[in-house]
Formats: structure tokens, sequence, C-alpha cells
């Protein structure tokens, strides 16, 4: 047995003195561990740790840092970058026991919650008190991952990402340090942003264990609209005049017609099989009125089709759902495919040559891809239908997904939107970012010298 092994025996070791039955070595448990949602290949971890506790969280990380393990965190398993693979094995500290909502102060329209709560269970939490929070990826994430990850989703238009919207942190060091990164003041000038250092660090810095999020009163009124479109430039330039007249929109994506048929199969909808916008308006029923009329108005000058509207909570919550379940939609069209799931985001005025010279390059391939799009902030995706054991399809998702994200970054923009770099975006880091790269790696280095915090991951060290 190498050193390193027995280092990380004798880690676990001193784990199942702490933790008991919460720590598992078990085939299956670990096997659940060694993947995400995304394409990439599975790793298996030597560990899987269920803490109860920040203070759990806490020993756990000390006892690792001495033996030079390596430590994931882990919520929902939800990650399209493969994030939380342990890809150098070691522990998993899966936070599922961590899931209370701590406190709500609706007067301040903010709440603490560990970060195992998911989106979901927070705002089924909150409704009595009219209160919702927004953010909203496509899966059920763990509010500590989407923290992680600095995710975004459907509402981000409106009421931006999780970087706008967490206040405060609580994080474990990689020395197992405590640290609480901000109070729950709305402004302060008070020392380095930690807490935005920790949003979108990917678990590489520090172990989210609760945040504090910014909530927001439900809205008085609420109408969603599907609208069919002769072409996506014309669902596309609806988008961009939307935007630029300054009209509120909660939400306004965009489904291609591939997606659109996908979606119909999946949830048993009749929508045309054409590009497509869902839009959803929030505000005063005169407010919501007079947004809706002007979007119309907007879509109707190109060559956009008649409004269907769902104002019903049930009618919505249907429409949205179809929207959310597109990856599950995705894989029914190859049974037994697995998606690559890439993104990107350009400025505003630049979202329509990105996508109509992308859709050009999938018009010339033989891959399956289905493009949606967060499309309010210049952010879509594509999902790569692939059998991941073909090496042809391997290197055409590849070839594809190297062309759009050399596009977008041609354009201004950014490699991944929402999905974080992981394991899938490394090598485009560098072409975004050049030598700002050098100090996030020295960043890294400072916090986590034994480079032991989801190691591999976002940049090479």
């Amino acid at each position: 047995m190498s050193l390193a092994a027995v280092e990380v025996q004798t880690a676990i070791d001193q784990l199942r003195v702490l933790l008991g039955d919460r720590l598992s070595v078990s085939t299956g448990v670990r096997d659940h561990h060694s993947r995400d949602e995304s394409w990439h290949h599975p790793h298996r971890p030597d560990a899987v740790a269920f803490p109860n506790s920040t203070e759990e969280v806490a020993e756990i990380v000390r006892i690792c840092a001495a033996h030079r393990t390596p430590v994931v965190a882990y919520g929902t398993g939800t990650s399209l970058e493969g994030a939380v693979i342990p890809t150098h094995g070691g522990v998993v500290v899966d936070l599922a026991n961590m899931n209370q909502v701590l406190r709500v102060n609706a007067e301040d329209l903010d709440a603490t919650v560990q970060a195992r709560v998911t989106r979901k269970q927070l705002n089924e939490f909150i409704r009595e008190q009219g209160l919702f929070f927004p953010i909203d990826p496509g899966a059920d994430a763990s509010l500590g991952g989407m923290a992680a990850t600095r995710a975004s989703g459907t509402n981000a238009v409106r009421y931006g990402t999780m970087r706008e919207n967490v206040l405060a942190l609580t994080v474990v060091m990689a020395d197992g340090r405590i640290i609480r990164t901000s109070r729950r003041a709305r402004k302060s000038a008070a020392g380095y942003d930690l807490t935005r250092l920790f949003v979108g660090s990917e678990g590489t810095l520090g172990i989210i264990t609760e945040v504090t999020l910014r909530l927001y009163g439900l809205p008085e009124a609420i109408a969603a609209a599907v609208c069919s479109f002769g072409s996506i430039k014309g669902a596309v330039d609806t988008v961009i005049s939307t935007i630029q007249l300054g009209v509120p929109v909660a939400r306004i994506e965009l489904l291609d017609d591939v997606q659109m048929d996908a979606v119909n199969r999946f949830s048993n909808l009749s929508y045309p099989v054409k590009d497509t916008l869902f839009i959803e308006f929030h505000g005063t029923e005169a407010g919501v009125k007079e947004q809706a009329e002007l979007v119309q108005s907007l879509a109707a000058d190109n060559d956009g089709g008649e409004f269907r509207w769902a104002t019903r909570q049930e009618e919505r919550t249907a429409l949205w759902t179809a929207r959310h379940d597109v990856t599950y939609a995705n894989k029914a069209l190859r049974p037994g495919c697995e998606i690559w799931a890439t993104d990107v985001c350009v400025p505003i005025s630049k979202l329509t040559q990105c996508i109509l010279e992308t859709k050009a390059d999938l018009k010339q391939s033989f891959l399956i891809a289905p493009l949606v799009g967060h499309v309010g902030d210049g952010n879509f995706h594509l999902g790569f239908l692939i059998n991941r054991d073909d090496p042809a399809e391997l290197a055409e998702a590849e070839r594809l997904n190297e062309r759009l994200i050399l596009r977008a970054l041609a354009l201004d923009g950014t490699c991944t939107g929402e999905h974080g770099i992981g394991l899938g975006k490394q090598k485009f880091l560098v072409a975004e970012h050049g030598e700002a790269v050098t100090v996030m790696r020295q960043i890294k280095q400072a916090l986590d010298p034994l480079n032991i915090l989801n190691p591999g991951k976002i940049f090479s060290v």
C-alpha cells in the first residue's frame, strides 16, 4: 500500500470514530457519490461522510487535512460539468443531514438555511409568509451547491443570479476553521468581499455549510405565455428588443424547434414544433397587462404567433415544469444516451449572431443537440445527445462545444453562464481570463495549500 493510501485509510479510521455509522465505505454509497448529472466518467471516493453540523464538517476537514486526504462537498449531485466527481478519491462530505431552515427574517426579506436545503424546500417553507426565493436552476438543487456554482435559472433576467442573492455564508476552511463571510446588512464597505469569493468557487476554497439569502415578496399578479415564431432570429430579436426597451419581464426563455419537439413528447403537450419563447410577467395587475401588450407587439413585428396564456397557478406550474424537465425530455429523444450539456453567455446585442452561427454548425452535424436558453441575459445551452463510449460522437461533441465557446469568447462573452468550470471547461478558462487565472491559483494556494478541497476542479494547481 502506498504512503498516500495509508494516510487516506488512517483518516477514514479516525472519521469512523467521529461519525460511527454516518461514515460509509460501502460500494453502493460510494458509487452513488462517484458521479453527477454530467457526461464525465465516474470516479469512486474512498469513503462518504454524513455530518450533522458545521462543527462536524470542520472536524472532518481537520482530520483529512492532517492526512492530506481530498475532501469533496456534495449536495444533490446535479452539477453539469463534473464539479462534484471525486477524481482524486478521498472523502465525499454529503450534507444531506444539514437540511434545516434556520431562520426567516420576513421584515428584512432574508433567510438563513443549512447548505442542503433545496430551493423548492425553502419556497414551501416561506410561501405562507408571502415570500419566495427566485433562483431556479432546472434541478431542485441544494442552496449550498447553488452558491458554490454561482447558479442561475429562468428568473435571472429580473432577479439576478446567486451572486446577487447571497448575503452571507458560513464556510469551513481547508484547515478546519469556521468563518462567516458577512452580516445581514444589505451593504457593507468593511474589508474584502469574501462572500463573492466563495460564491462560484465550486468547493475548492472552502465548504459552505450555511447560506443567508435575499427573499422577495410574492407578486400581486403573475401571467405566463408561450409564443411560437417563424424563425429563431425572430424569437431572439424579440428578446433583444424587450430587454433594450427595459420591459421588466421575470422570465424569457428560448426553446428551439428540436427542444419543443422533445418537450411535447415528454410532457404530453401540443405546442407547435417551432422556435418558441416562454415568457412570464410579474407585478401589479396593470403592470403585467402593460408589459404583456408591449411584448406581444414586439413579437408580432418579428413573425411571432398568438400568445397562449397561463394565468392560473396550476397552468403556470405545468408550463415551467415542462421547461425545467428538458434534460429528461432530451434523454427520451435518444434512450440510453448521455447528455453533454454546455452553456455560454454573450452580450445581449451579440445573441442573435451567436445563436444563428451555432445553429448553422448543428445543421451540418450528425449529433442531435436541442437548444434552450435564459436568453433575457444572453445565456443559452446545448445538450449534445451522445453515446459516451463512442469516440466519434465524443469527438464531434467536443468539436462543436469548442466552436461554440470560442465563438462566445470572440463576442466578448463567457465560456459558461451558469454551469461552472468543474472538469469540463478548464481549458477555456485561460482563454477567457488570461493572467487573472494566475491570481486565482494564488488564492487557491493561499487558502488551501495542501490542495485537499475538491482538487482537480476549475484549474490544475
